[in-house]
């Protein structure tokens, strides 16, 4: 199992939070580019005009409604 295929699994996993590195890891990887960074948001957006802004909290984690956000604007459960 590759490195991608195990940090899907963790997104559907439903964790209470996760790594920033992580979620810039998968969106890199499905084709989006982080494009803004201000404070705590990083703002990333796709060629084809979808947008996931990611609030951090605590300095380097994401809270789990965000992965759910970004496991939908993803389709990784389908």
């Amino acid at each position: 199992m590759s490195q991608l295929e195990k940090l899907i699994q963790l997104f559907l996993s439903h964790p209470v939070e996760v790594r920033f590195g992580e979620v810039r890891r998968i969106l890199i990887a499905f084709g989006f580019e982080e494009v803004r960074s201000n404070g705590s948001h990083h703002t990333f957006r796709h060629e084809d005009g979808r947008i996931q802004i990611v609030p951090k909290k605590e300095g380097q984690k994401v809270k789990g409604i965000y992965i759910k956000q970004i496991v939908k604007l993803l389709r990784l459960g389908e």
